[in-house]
């Protein structure tokens, strides 16, 4: 594996709670981190891979559980370290992929989770199969590794299955483009500016279907125990755009 790249440093973190999407509304965390909380048990212990600037974590300490992190972007942390709380939570710098949360803490953790499409960021087979190994490493018997990503969307491209429109306003545009031999995608970003002209931000991604993400769980000693459409418990179907999923270790 290649050494990861920080597609999160101080531009993207500047403005990375600022963002519109839904799962930075207080209604859907208290509905994310309700689910994690469940899963981990009163007073359980945590792990979130690519931590960020908290958006999960600190609504899950809220709720009285032992928060860990690790992520590669000193930026997207230093915006975590600066809110209420925020300092409190032991984060290490690292791929998550391979790193070890701290000395000691192989096999104690209740829950490991991974959401927002993160598991895309890690844009290789060999690295996201290293992701499921690292976070059973980290569970103990019986914990949960949970990950909420897209089903691919190569099924809603248009007809050459190459290019995807998923975001078209005055002030951004977003393209998602396709590689299905390699399963390889890019996100393109078009941001207008003050001065009214467009930047670009293009971000990598590898997808992957449900079913190659079971086996990554398999061949890490972990088995499906539930998956839903959304964290609300919508059940998952044929036409479902999303999924949470929770596999655990054995």
């Amino acid at each position: 594996m290649t050494d990861p790249v920080d597609y999160f440093g101080a531009p993207v973190a500047a403005s990375y709670d600022d963002d519109s999407d839904l799962r930075f509304s207080e209604e859907h965390l208290a509905l994310e981190s309700g689910f994690l909380a469940e899963l981990a048990g009163e007073r359980g212990r945590a792990l979130e891979l690519a931590i960020g600037t908290g958006r999960v974590a600190l609504p899950l300490a809220a709720r009285g559980v032992s928060v860990h992190g690790i992520d590669l972007s000193e930026a997207m942390v230093a915006r975590l370290r600066a809110k209420p709380g925020g300092a409190e939570i032991p984060v290490e710098i690292g791929d998550f992929s391979t790193a070890l949360a701290g000395v000691g803490l192989e096999g104690e953790f209740d829950l490991v989770y991974l959401v927002f499409n993160t598991i895309g960021n890690v844009a290789s087979q060999d690295g996201q199969v290293a992701t499921f190994a690292n976070a059973a490493r980290h569970l103990r018997p019986g914990g949960c590794f949970v990950v909420e990503t897209g089903v691919p969307g190569v099924l809603w491209a248009q007809p050459d299955h190459r290019y995807r429109v998923f975001s078209h306003t005055d002030a951004h545009h977003g393209i998602d483009e396709y590689d299905p031999v390699t399963q390889l995608m890019w996100s393109h970003h078009y941001t207008r500016g003050e001065d009214g002209s467009y930047g670009r931000n293009s971000v990598p991604f590898r997808y992957a279907w449900p079913a190659e993400l079971d086996l990554m769980a398999r061949l890490a000693g972990m088995r499906l125990r539930e998956r839903w459409e959304w964290w609300d418990r919508t059940p998952f179907t044929a036409d479902s755009e999303s999924h949470v999923s929770v596999w655990e270790k054995e």
